[in-house]
């Protein structure tokens, strides 16, 4: 009994003290001056300051007069960003990619709507250190495999537990949708008419899930009528067809792409396209259908030969011409530190800079349905802010310090241990 007396005031206590903590971040004040601003929406600010009080960006400009009290950074010769946003990762849910018992990113099973990726967060992860560390603050983590693989959720890349680094979940529904196969093969038959299986049943789910509604609808209008037994599965659905919730769909083929859009279109869902790895030859049509396209890593190899080797690289820029909302993508536990590369590489091939900063910052954000609360320097938004001391897109630019929700991030992290360890190593 007083073993749980204990156990009581120490959670007490800790509830206490954790409020006390949050109200005191809330009325502190940080002023970043004589940053160059890139606001990502908007003109530059040549040495301008940002007011940062609590968790939210108070001001942003060049004329700002600094509170009293406030804890000055001095950012003379840096330059101020918002912080990344990976568009799909597994951070959190996979460590080692080699050792099973350190995975856990898949569920078993091909249908699994109510799997929440968030849910199997590890916050000491050794990546979200390092990957923060390289400017991205927020990321999208999805489970993978299986037809309807589950929710997936945007998360802050700091917190002690897995609640604290939700900023929303779920995001989206991540479907594996059915690849078609080459024509004109045996084995593409083959594949062309497993496919074909596969996307009706796609669709007998969600018609599964609008009836099952329909008769909770009923029942609940009629006393003499019994609810339909609770399914977790149609239950996870029901955003979907209500159009509240969109499917991230991972397609990669031209032929795919065509089949997802008729999809899309027929079951009037909302849809984000992840991957789309021949996007470029069907530019026209994503566009015209409004669809979004969160690409996959670009460390992957080109779909086809046929494409050219850089297919993968122009894509981007095909697409954004075209009118698609375009962001990017790790795909990733030990790659999402590389994700403003990802940017980089599509613009040297062509894409827009600022459009190539644009799609790690504002684009997945408003994909993401989350503009209102990052993805720029705003007033109002989340102070989640990188200091560089040049170009984020650059490989050999240097972050020197990250704000998370207004906070102060330690940029230590597995490589800067091992980095310390060594270079004493020519002092011993």
């Amino acid at each position: 009994m007083k073993g749980r007396s204990f156990l009581l005031w120490m959670c007490l206590l800790a509830g206490i003290t954790s409020l006390a903590l949050s109200a005191e971040h809330s009325n502190t004040i940080i002023a970043i001056k004589d940053a160059h601003i890139i606001p990502v929406v908007g003109e530059d600010i040549l040495r301008g300051t940002i007011i940062v009080k609590g968790s939210r960006i108070e001001a942003v400009g060049r004329d700002i007069s600094i509170p009293a009290g406030a804890k000055i950074i001095d950012a003379a010769g840096l330059f101020a960003y918002p912080g990344m946003i990976d568009g799909c990762s597994t951070l959190g849910l996979t460590e080692i990619g080699a050792v099973a018992a350190t995975n856990d990113s898949r569920e078993t099973g091909r249908i699994n709507p109510q799997v929440r990726a968030v849910e199997a967060l590890r916050p000491d992860s050794m990546h979200i250190a390092i990957t923060r560390a390289n400017g991205i603050t927020a990321a999208l983590v999805a489970p993978g495999s299986g037809l309807i693989a589950g929710q997936s959720g945007l998360i802050r890349l700091t917190g002690w537990t897995p609640a604290e680094m939700i900023i929303r979940s779920p995001v989206a529904m991540q479907i594996e949708f059915p690849a078609m196969g080459r024509s004109g093969m045996r084995r593409g038959e083959t594949q062309r008419e497993e496919a074909s299986k596969q996307i009706l049943e796609l669709e007998d789910w969600l018609n599964k899930a609008r009836y099952y509604q329909k008769r909770k609808a009923v029942a609940a209008k009629n006393p003499h009528l019994a609810l339909p037994d609770f399914d977790e599965k149609l239950e996870c659905l029901l955003p979907i067809v209500n159009g509240e919730l969109a499917l991230m769909i991972s397609v990669q083929a031209e032929k795919d792409i065509r089949a997802a859009i008729k999809f899309v279109q027929k079951e009037k869902l909302k849809a984000i396209f992840l991957g789309a790895h021949q996007g470029w030859k069907v530019a026209a049509e994503i566009a015209a259908a409004g669809i979004p396209v969160v690409f996959g890593s670009l460390y992957d190899l080109p779909p086809s030969w046929e494409d050219g080797y850089d297919s993968l690289y122009t894509n981007p820029v095909l697409l954004s011409r075209a009118g698609v909302k375009i962001a990017f993508s790790s795909q990733s536990a030990s790659s999402a530190k590389d994700l403003s590369y990802h940017a980089a590489k599509a613009a040297a091939f062509g894409l827009d800079r600022r459009e190539a900063l644009k799609a790690v910052t504002i684009y997945p954000a408003e994909i993401f349905g989350v503009s209102h609360l990052m993805g720029s320097l705003e007033q109002g938004k989340l102070a989640n802010i990188v200091l560089a001391d040049d170009d984020l897109l650059e490989f050999r630019t240097n972050i020197k310090r990250v704000l998370i929700d207004g906070r102060e991030v330690d940029l230590a992290n597995r490589w800067t241990e091992l980095l310390d360890k060594f270079k004493k190593r020519n002092d011993e």
